[in-house]
């Protein structure tokens, strides 16, 4: 690959420094590799189907989600559903465990909602398009809502959730119109208000999560990024991931 010198700096470069395709090798094979990400097969039958090795698999895995990523999230607008859900923390792939390790995963060692539990917040309009969120460990907060939800939100919008108060106050304090659903008290929806599309979204990130056998936190913003892609259908072509990542700066 052709390299320049800066006349500046002095420094040399290609068409790849500076994007997260930056250093990686075996070229040749990156649109095979895609394939692997667009059908979500697991990181082991990945680099057995493109004859790389497993920690190559791993992180061009990574490399090429994170690429796809940088794109802008989209502006939601008119009725926008939002709510969480939740997936037991993990340390997998740590070498240094801050707690004593569990087996198969194990769970929560209280009921409910804890600071043991990543939160995936998930806000998605009647037009399909939908932004993800991993806002930390625990319940939902105000300021995760403002810090996350309101940059996404059109002026206008008329956001539904559940009867969490956290929404209410995010609500308020954003100057935006929200209505709640009762979840808990058995009400499902309110002639068109409702929250069964996010929760919807919800269903079947989880059921497309467990093919990986669990996911370490670190990394779940890139899966949940990933899942929204391969939801949302627009990227179906190898040359549209490959286009994305050599383009993001």
């Amino acid at each position: 690959m052709q390299r320049y010198r800066c006349v500046a700096c002095r420094r040399s470069f290609n068409a790849l420094t500076g994007t997260p395709l930056a250093r990686l090798r075996l070229r040749d094979k990156w649109l095979q590799y895609f394939r692997c990400l667009i059908e979500s097969i697991p990181v082991r039958s990945a680099a057995r189907r493109v004859a790389v090795a497993k920690s190559t698999s791993f992180r061009w895995r990574h490399r090429f989600i994170a690429a796809v990523l940088r794109a802008p999230r989209p502006q939601l607008s008119g009725i926008v559903e939002a709510d969480e859900t939740y997936q037991l923390e993990s340390q997998k792939g740590s070498r240094h465990l801050n707690r004593p390790p569990r087996k198969r995963g194990g769970k929560a060692s209280r009921r409910g909602i804890s600071s043991e539990l990543d939160c995936i917040l998930v806000a998605r309009d009647r037009n399909r398009q939908t932004c993800d969120f991993v806002t930390g460990r625990g319940p939902v907060t105000a300021g995760q809502l403002m810090k996350h939800l309101k940059p996404v939100l059109a002026p206008d919008v008329l956001l539904v959730s559940d009867s969490a108060k956290a929404y209410q106050a995010f609500a308020k304090q954003a100057g935006i119109t929200h209505e709640a659903i009762n979840v808990r008290a058995g009400i499902r929806a309110r002639g068109a208000l409702h929250i069964q599309g996010v929760n919807g979204w919800h269903s079947r990130f989880k059921t497309w999560l467990r093919r990986f056998n669990g996911v370490a936190s670190r990394y779940l913003a890139n899966y949940t990024g990933w899942q929204r892609v391969l939801d949302a259908a627009e990227l179906t072509a190898l040359r549209q991931w490959l286009h994305i990542a050599v383009a993001s700066d």
